[in-house]
């Protein structure tokens, strides 16, 4: 038997047991998945504790993404790069920290057709998923990013060199391509919130949500409106869990059997 959970705060919503109890069921191997609350304070010693435990790997989400990486071992390098990770390898008694946001925000683009070279993006939000969707879109040879912050100050701090832009100015912005939410603005069970007003989404071609619960956020439900293609978070939820189990177990998994895993998912997750 083999041990995995995800460590963060506000869990009871989380779909990651259920995918990771399928991606198991397909590769076959036997494990349990469990949820760990903590909060801030307590991240170092929750993670002594379940290392103590012989946990096998361990995803993290909001609002740790950050602050545990300094009671690591190790960093991989494109968690280096970031400077957020979100998932923790127990291997020869050393905790290794990755990024698998990274992979997870690509094959969502991926399969949704998303053309990513030479446009141009707006992102709303500054945490831990923000720079992983941003170094993508970097490495894919986006044409031009606008980070957009409640806290310029704090923004600019971790995005030097970037322009950005406060909610309110994203109204005169002409000729972008894309805006993407990575903030928890609308997630279950705030489900009637938006981080930005309808008539802001006039200016785009498509809005791409992180949040995953529910399917449809008040966000998409605008770009929908506006006509918009709308593209919700479950395919990059599904794609960065997939991730972690490739490290986890040293394997590869196939296109075919992401996408089976992510139906069942989709199925599931609509009842």
């Amino acid at each position: 038997m083999k041990y995995y959970g995800l460590l963060g705060n506000q869990l009871s919503h989380s779909f990651s047991p259920t995918i990771h109890g399928n991606i198991l069921k397909e590769i076959q191997i036997k494990g349990q998945y469990q949820l760990y609350q903590c909060e801030k304070e307590d991240l170092k010693k929750k993670l002594q504790e379940l290392q103590s435990m012989g946990m096998d790997g361990l995803n993290v989400t909001m609002p740790h993404k950050v602050d545990i990486m300094e009671y690591l071992d190790e960093i991989s390098q494109e968690a280096k790069k970031l400077n957020a990770i979100n998932t923790i390898s127990f291997k020869d008694g050393k905790t290794i920290g990755y990024n698998t946001d990274y992979y997870g925000f690509g094959m969502m683009l991926h399969r949704e057709a998303v053309s990513i070279k030479n446009k141009k993006g707006l992102v709303l939000g500054t945490g831990g998923a923000s720079k992983a969707v941003v170094q993508y879109l970097l490495d894919s040879g986006i044409g031009e990013i606008i980070i957009v912050s409640r806290d310029i100050l704090s923004a600019k701090e971790k995005y030097k060199g970037f322009q950005i832009i406060n909610y309110d100015e994203i109204q005169g912005l002409k000729g972008y391509d894309m805006i993407i939410n990575t903030t928890p603005c609308g997630m279950f069970p705030h489900t009637n919130q938006s981080p930005v007003k309808k008539d802001q989404l006039s200016n785009f071609h498509t809005a791409i949500d992180l949040v995953y619960n529910p399917q449809e956020t008040l966000f998409l439900k605008y770009a929908k409106e506006k006509g918009l293609k709308a593209i919700n978070g479950l395919y990059m939820l599904v794609g960065q869990a997939i991730k972690s189990q490739e490290i986890w177990n040293a394997i590869e998994i196939d296109q075919e059997t992401c996408n089976k895993i992510y139906e069942d998912i989709l199925s599931l997750s609509s009842r």
